[in-house]
């Protein structure tokens, strides 16, 4: 693919924002599997090969396994995730898909049946950054590392 613009340098001010949103929720109580999940699932439907290279490496550093990793997009056929998962993974298929339905009232009630608001919250803004990433990556044809 042809190299197109780099966003970090001709709108730096407005990168660095989106940058220090993510960074917040990288240091926040959002469980790291759960992040990467939601990374690599979003990445995953919006065919992001930069953001899916690097959210499987991070993932796997952290002690995720291959097999999940290689059926996420088929987790609704398995046992390997837990129910809080799979909420966390219903959510960011219909947040990621907002154009379909959004997100239903069904998996928002179940998501809280299982967590506090505030980890709701965590969870969306998780979503709705990668969401914005991917669209960085793809319309900027950012190259793997």
């Amino acid at each position: 693919m042809k190299k197109r613009i780099d966003l970090s340098s001709v709108s730096s001010a407005v990168y660095k924002r989106i940058m220090a949103l993510d960074n917040s929720i990288q240091n926040s109580e959002l469980d790291k599997t759960h992040l990467e999940l939601i990374k690599i699932r979003a990445s995953q439907i919006n065919g992001c090969a930069y953001c899916l290279n690097l959210h499987t490496h991070d993932a796997i550093n952290q002690g995720e396994t291959a097999q999940r990793i290689f059926l996420l997009n088929a987790w609704r056929e398995t046992d390997l995730f837990s129910e809080e998962e799979r909420t966390i993974l219903a959510m960011t298929e219909e947040i990621t898909l907002i154009s379909k339905n959004g997100l239903s009232q069904d998996t928002y009630e179940k998501a809280a049946q299982l967590f506090r608001e505030e980890y709701i919250g965590l969870i969306m803004m998780a979503i709705i950054t990668i969401n914005a990433w991917n669209r960085v990556a793809i319309s900027t044809h950012k190259p793997l590392d």
